[in-house]
């Protein structure tokens, strides 16, 4: 298997964000790509490529543009109001409020574009989000391919990305980008499969009225874990998606073989579906030591959920980096999940 490396991901730089109203050191942080690529290439899966630009056209096939501009200007226009070091939001359009007029007040777009206050938006945000979009669109240009399969190692994740909104740690929604791509390119039917152990409430968000795009998560119970406000099981779709949705929540603590149990209900489905193209939301923050996380996923687990998606069959897979913040144990546990999927893979 082929892996496609942004390797601009370090532009995007935090020092600290704000977790639960308390201002801590960053948990998403470069060192989490570099040791994913050291574990990749020591697993000697193949070939590690750079991304390929596509353009900013395929990004506007998902995110507003306006939004997109905000992301691309926001940091340096910070920078010339007299801030200093990373922006974060603080106010939002909460109910009542309108949010169909773009301030002019940098403070006021700022909350228009974001949903938390734990994603810092920094100097390098916009070029480390661009290149692992770039990087999804590569690795789909790869499972499209004569191998149908590819791994794309980045950062930020994004699956937590609005159509015009950030937050989450994530900016672009790769997984979206890279689906509305296949599409475009003539694939009917694309199932999405968020194994991170927050749901992707923006991915969701982005389908949740289609019905050429399936998605599918395995989560943590949003009563008590983020992103709270999305993620519930009667989140079934709507209009055109009605049936196209599905959520499996979990509460926190919950052992390995009740999530396990969550993925076959959540495969059900997909495999119904029967869908042209998997793409995996690929978050290893399911792991037992995670600091952010509640699951209790070890080694041996994440090379039995390999094995599972590689069994399930799909003609092509692209893994799409997600979430994983026990920074020095993240490659080991990615390798595992590559590695069953390559030892059981047909």
């Amino acid at each position: 298997m082929r892996t496609v490396y942004n390797q601009r991901h370090a532009a995007h730089a935090a020092t600290h964000e704000f977790f639960r109203g308390r201002l801590v050191p960053a948990f998403e942080v470069p060192a989490r790509a570099d040791y994913v690529l050291q574990a990749v290439q020591a697993a000697q899966f193949g070939e590690i490529l750079n991304p390929v630009d596509h353009g900013l056209a395929p990004l506007e096939r998902v995110h507003a543009p306006a939004y997109l501009r905000f992301i691309q200007g926001a940091h340096a226009e910070w920078l010339a109001l007299g801030g200093e070091g990373d922006a974060f939001p603080a106010v939002w359009p909460v109910r009542s409020l309108r949010s169909d007029v773009e301030p002019a007040s940098f403070a006021a777009r700022m909350g228009l574009y974001s949903m938390d206050s734990g994603t810092p938006l920094t100097a390098g945000s916009w070029e480390a989000s661009y290149w692992g979009a770039q990087a999804a669109l590569t690795g789909l240009d790869l499972a499209l391919g004569d191998e149908g399969r590819a791994y794309v190692l980045t950062r930020p994740p994004g699956h937590h990305a609005g159509a015009d909104f950030f937050g989450g740690y994530c900016f672009i929604n790769n997984a979206a980008v890279a689906a509305q791509a296949a599409l475009d390119r003539g694939l009917s039917r694309v199932a999405i499969l968020d194994v991170d152990y927050h749901h992707g409430n923006g991915t969701q968000a982005i389908f949740y009225e289609r019905s050429d795009v399936f998605y599918a998560s395995v989560h943590g119970d949003p009563r008590t874990e983020y992103p709270f406000f999305l993620g519930h099981a009667d989140e079934r779709g709507a209009g055109a998606g009605l049936g196209f949705n599905a959520n499996v929540p979990l509460p926190s603590g919950s052992s390995n073989e009740a999530w396990f149990a969550a993925l076959e209900e959540a495969l059900a489905p997909l495999a119904r579906y029967a869908p042209d193209l998997l793409i995996v939301s690929l978050g290893v923050d399911t792991y037992a030591h995670d600091p952010i996380s509640h699951f209790k996923l070890d080694r041996l687990e994440f090379g039995q959920l390999g094995q599972r998606i590689a069994a399930f069959g799909a003609p092509r897979t692209l893994f799409l980096q997600e979430g994983g913040y026990a920074t020095e144990a993240i490659g080991h546990n990615v390798v595992a999940v590559l590695r069953g999927f390559e030892e059981r893979r047909p």
